[in-house]
């Protein structure tokens, strides 16, 4: 139970990551404040980072992880241009990251509580993962 709980956060630990470094892809060219640019960035390398610690305990479960639900990218993908489109401004980025890391946050809060018996370290990533989603929200506060 413990070794499937814990295979079962990592991947949708994954999944999120994924998500996260897509969306911030998605909007970089368009940011235009260096301020901005720079937190997004910062959120960025600190996912890509977290992102190589999961894909390390993965690794020992013989695991590869999980994408992204298509459904779910695909929908991302499509506001953040719709609205984009709409209005080009740091403000709406800033809207559409906050957006994206509440969603995040509370998928990982359900996962947490879903996945009870996985093992320490891999709540400790979901935890982490759940820092800088919140810390990014915080940041981009002012632009909104």
């Amino acid at each position: 139970m413990i070794e499937q709980d814990t295979i079962r956060l990592l991947r949708e630990c994954d999944a999120g990551i994924k998500m996260g470094v897509t969306s911030i892809d998605d909007v970089l060219p368009y940011v235009s404040s260096p301020d901005l640019k720079q937190n997004l960035s910062s959120c960025k390398n600190s996912h890509i980072e977290l992102k190589d610690e999961i894909q390390a305990l993965l690794d020992k479960y013989h695991d590869k992880g999980k994408e992204p639900a298509a459904m779910a990218k695909g929908m991302s993908w499509l506001k953040t241009n719709v609205k984009l489109v709409l209005n080009e401004s740091d403000s709406t980025i800033a809207s559409l990251m906050t957006d994206g890391c509440n969603m995040g946050v509370k998928s990982l809060h359900k996962y947490l509580n879903e996945y009870k018996a996985a093992d320490e370290a891999s709540k400790d990533l979901a935890r982490k993962l759940v820092c800088v989603e919140e810390q990014l929200v915080t940041n981009v506060k002012k632009f909104l």
